[in-house]
């Protein structure tokens, strides 16, 4: 590999290709092994050395099909099946220009006759040798983030036959070898094929829904923050709904509570080359009372370089998630800003988080994402952070790249 260009308090400790599949979007550490999400299938790729990490499985997909996001807890790996909407709407325009607009899974014809819809899950008690052993199917074009910590309930967004766009999704995970739906919700508008009638011209979908304490905290793109209450699984209802696009540019992507402070990090995803759709920034809330959020500060922007003039995206992406048995903190965020690399911020004041440290690394070697007519640019996607200080991020073309975190 070769330097990055440039990096502040994150050492490089390690890289690989993934066996020569460099492409990957979702990372989750479990057992000293990494499983990363991708269009083909999920790489496993043995970390019980960091500084040489190297791809021990393949876990194939469907033709036709993304399997791009997942996640692990004990012995269980969840990985969704969705069709590959870049196979359909190869420009990125296309597929963020509007609302998918009540996508029917019979429409796709040949490109998509081949993918899958819904949540496999496997057994990781020897994590270097995952077995599928349940599955969960969905009528419609499939699952596209799932929240699972622990417990009976996975959370996800979906993609159902009827529905504008996603939609949030509780699933009971009691028994893994039958995963089942227990509730739908979604924002009033979105259910076509009863009859509702959409109330918005941008779009409005679910992109992921993260949960404490019975509350789940979803991004809806264009639709901004929606916070629900998810006590009771098979009754979700909302708390608030809160939408700032426009003005600003839309693309709510996740959230991060941190329910000891009373705080929560919201995250804006930039879909577009070069700013085309605003600069996107991650905001900073108050929620003491969680029916009336207050926007108090966002992070500062990246700014050492003029990145909306470099290749590719500019502006966040994934944050980590502080999951159990990671690295958890309410004052040290870890966040992934496309072009810009990884970014950790100190929140300690959080009306004034401060910037600590960043990794950008250099240009991949080549493309393997399936979008068409993008620049060869850094995209870091996402990133995982142990509990000490490790941190796993990966890019679209690059592979996963070894960090440590050095205040």
């Amino acid at each position: 590999m070769s330097d990055p260009w440039f990096s502040k308090n994150l050492e490089f400790v390690g890289y690989t290709d993934q066996g020569g599949m460099p492409g990957g979007t979702q990372v989750m550490l479990n057992k000293g092994y990494v499983f990363i999400g991708k269009n083909e299938g999920v790489s496993v790729i043995d970390v019980r050395d960091p500084r040489n990490p190297h791809q021990v499985n393949f876990l194939d997909g469907d033709k036709g099909s993304w399997h791009i996001h997942l996640q692990t807890h004990d012995d269980l790996l969840m990985v969704i099946d969705s069709v590959d909407f870049y196979m359909v709407k190869p420009i990125e325009t296309d597929y963020y220009g509007g609302s998918i607009k009540g996508v029917h899974s019979t429409n796709y014809g040949e490109v998509g006759k081949d993918f899958t819809a819904g949540m496999r899950i496997y057994d990781i008690s020897d994590p270097a040798n995952p077995r599928k052993i349940g599955y969960l199917s969905v009528p419609g074009c499939g699952l596209h983030r799932i929240w699972y910590d622990g417990g009976n309930y996975a959370y996800a967004s979906a993609l159902i036959d009827g529905f504008t766009d996603h939609i949030f999704l509780t699933i009971d995970v009691s028994d893994p070898t039958n995963p089942f739906e227990v509730s739908r919700w979604w924002i009033p508008g979105m259910f076509r094929d009863g009859g509702e009638e959409p109330t918005w011209s941008n779009r409005w979908a679910l992109h992921h829904a993260v949960i404490a304490d019975g509350v789940a905290y979803g991004g809806w793109r264009d639709g901004g923050l929606v916070v629900l209450d998810v006590a009771d699984p098979a009754h979700p209802h909302e708390i608030v709904h809160r939408n700032w696009c426009p003005p600003f540019g839309g693309g709510t992507h996740s959230c991060l509570p941190l329910h000891d402070r009373d705080l929560l990090i919201v995250n804006d995803e930039a879909v577009l080359d070069n700013c085309a759709d605003q600069v996107k920034y991650t905001w900073v809330f108050d929620i003491r009372d969680k029916s009336n959020p207050i926007s108090i500060s966002t992070f500062p922007t990246p700014s050492e370089r003029d990145y909306c003039a470099e290749p590719g995206h500019f502006g966040p992406h994934n944050m980590h998630e502080n999951r159990i048995g990671s690295w958890q903190s309410s004052e040290i965020i870890f966040a992934t800003y496309q072009n810009a690399g990884l970014r950790v911020y100190d929140i300690a004041n959080p009306y004034q988080p401060q910037e600590t440290a960043y990794f950008v690394p250099p240009l991949p070697e080549r493309m393997t994402e399936r979008r068409k007519g993008r620049p060869l640019a850094t995209h870091t996607t996402d990133v995982f952070v142990d509990t000490e200080g490790l941190a796993y991020i990966t890019d679209y073309n690059a592979g996963m790249y070894v960090l440590q975190y050095n205040p």
